[in-house]
C-alpha cells in the first residue's frame, strides 16, 4: 500500500471518528440532558456572559497599550529601562496567572484597608481604592499578563522590521516620531497581527480564573448553577459552546483586520 493511500485511511478514520463522537455528542445533548434549568438562569448567564467579554476587551485593550512601549523600549533603550521591561516580561512569564492573580487581590486588596485604619486621611481620600471589587482586581492582572507575553511579542516584531525601511524614511528627513508612527510601528501590528489573534483566544480562555477571586463570570455563574440544580455536564457543555463561539468571533474579526491591513507587495 502506498504512502498517498495510508494516509487517506488515516484521514478517513480520524474524521469519521471525530463524526462519531459528534453525533453522540448531540444525541446525549438533545435526548439524554436535561436544560429546564436553562430559562431560570438565562439572564444571568447573559450578565456572566458580558462581564466575561468586559474583562477580555479591558484587558486585551490596555495590556496591548502597555504592551508597546515595553516591546519598543528593549529594542531602543535606554538600558536600565529594558533591563527593567525584560525583567518584567520574563516574571509575568515565569508565574502563573493564577498566582498572580491571588497575589493582586489578596496582596493588594488587602493593603488598601490596612493603610485606611493606620492613616484615617487615607480612608477619608481614598474611599475607591478600598471599595474596588473583585473585578478590577482581575482586570489588573490580566492586563498585567497580556501586557507581559504581548511585550516581548512586540519586541521581536519591531526587531522584525527591515533597518532599510527605516533608514530610508530617515533619509527622507523623518524625525525620530514620525519614523515610529508612520513606518516602524505599523509595520510592526501587520507583523504581530496573527500572534495576536491566538493571544487574545488564550486571553479568552484564562478569563475562568477570574472566578477564583468571586468574580460571577461565565465560569461563575456555571458553577452556580451546578451547586443549585446538581446538574454537572449540562453547564459545562453549554460553557463550552459558549466559549467556542467567542473563539469563533475573535478569530473571524481578527481574519477580517488582515485582510483590511494592507500588505507589502
Amino acid at each position: 500500500m502506498s504512502i498517498n493511500a495510508l494516509k487517506l485511511v488515516a484521514k478517513t478514520l480520524i474524521y469519521g471518528a471525530l463524526l462519531t463522537l459528534g453525533v453522540l455528542i448531540l444525541y446525549w445533548l438533545f435526548f439524554h440532558s436535561v436544560w429546564s434549568w436553562l430559562p431560570n438562569y438565562l439572564p444571568l448567564l447573559l450578565k456572566g456572559l458580558w462581564l466575561t467579554i468586559q474583562l477580555l476587551v479591558l484587558s486585551v485593550v490596555l495590556g496591548g497599550l502597555l504592551a508597546i512601549p515595553i516591546g519598543l523600549v528593549q529594542v531602543t533603550g535606554p538600558p536600565p529601562l529594558a533591563w527593567a521591561a525584560k525583567a518584567f516580561c520574563t516574571v509575568i512569564r515565569g508565574t502563573p496567572l493564577l498566582v498572580q492573580l491571588w497575589l493582586i487581590y489578596y496582596g493588594l486588596g488587602s493593603l488598601f484597608p490596612q493603610i485606611g485604619l493606620a492613616f484615617p486621611g487615607f480612608k477619608e481620600n481614598f474611599m475607591w481604592l478600598i471599595r474596588l471589587d473583585a473585578f478590577y482586581y482581575a482586570v489588573l492582572a490580566f492586563t498585567l499578563s497580556f501586557a507581559g507575553y504581548e511585550g516581548e511579542i512586540m519586541r521581536g516584531a519591531f526587531l522584525g522590521v527591515p533597518r532599510g525601511e527605516l533608514e530610508a524614511a530617515r533619509a527622507f528627513g523623518m524625525s525620530p516620531w514620525k519614523v515610529l508612527t508612520r513606518v516602524w510601528f505599523p509595520r510592526a501590528v501587520r507583523l504581530v497581527l496573527p500572534t495576536l489573534a491566538g493571544e487574545t483566544v488564550l486571553q479568552l480562555k484564562s478569563t475562568p480564573l477570574a472566578f477564583t477571586v468571586t468574580v460571577m463570570d461565565l465560569m461563575g455563574v456555571t458553577s452556580k448553577i451546578r451547586q443549585d440544580t446538581f446538574r454537572i455536564f449540562e453547564p459545562l457543555m453549554l460553557l463550552a459552546v459558549i466559549y467556542m463561539s467567542l473563539t469563533f468571533l475573535i478569530v473571524y474579526a481578527f481574519s477580517f483586520i488582515e485582510k483590511m491591513v494592507p500588505q507589502k507587495r
